[in-house]
């Protein structure tokens, strides 16, 4: 089933680029990818996605920013601070939070996340790039989560006690 999954995902990608191949050609490669203008209604079109790769790009990288220190850090505490009982709730939490849709995700985000910053901040549209990197670190929490406290409970006490032994503290 695995196989036909990725078989499948890569006859979807060799149809859109056989697709677009024409339109590639008519436009140009480089005005294609380093276009800084997306105007495909315009009496005079053009069809750069410059825009589109670099808002994913910082995107990405603003979530993985925000995301990851908060991840780690609650992990850290999940894992070695956490009373037995607080860490397997959270745990539960965790899990279900990772197992709710992205589009859920991204329409609470739409409904509850850009009013509140059009609000806050007082600017016309509240749905940017801040937006995206806010709903995303939320999305990318539970990953983090989980992968880290498996990570941190599969450290053998005897290092933890040498880092003890060494200056480490508890905390």
């Amino acid at each position: 089933m695995g196989l036909i999954t990725v078989f499948s995902v890569l006859l979807i990608t060799v149809y859109l680029v056989i697709s677009g191949i024409p339109a590639i050609l008519e436009i140009g490669l480089f005005d294609f990818l380093f276009g800084s203008r997306w105007a495909s209604a315009a009496a005079n079109p053009e069809f750069g996605i410059l825009p589109f790769i670099l808002s994913s790009i910082y995107g990405t990288a603003g979530a993985l920013i925000l995301g990851v220190p908060i991840g780690f850090f609650a992990a850290v505490y999940i894992a070695k601070l956490a009373p037995k009982r607080f860490a397997d709730f959270a745990g539960h939490i965790i899990g279900l939070l990772a197992g709710i849709p992205s589009v859920v995700y991204g329409l609470v985000g739409m409904l509850v996340l850009v009013p509140a910053i059009r609000n806050i901040f007082g600017i016309p549209d509240g749905s940017g790039l801040f937006a995206a990197i806010i709903v995303l670190a939320v999305m990318i929490l539970p990953g983090i989560i989980k992968v880290s406290v498996t990570a941190i409970q599969a450290v053998p006490e005897d290092y933890e006690f040498a880092s003890l032994a060494l200056g480490a503290n508890k905390a």
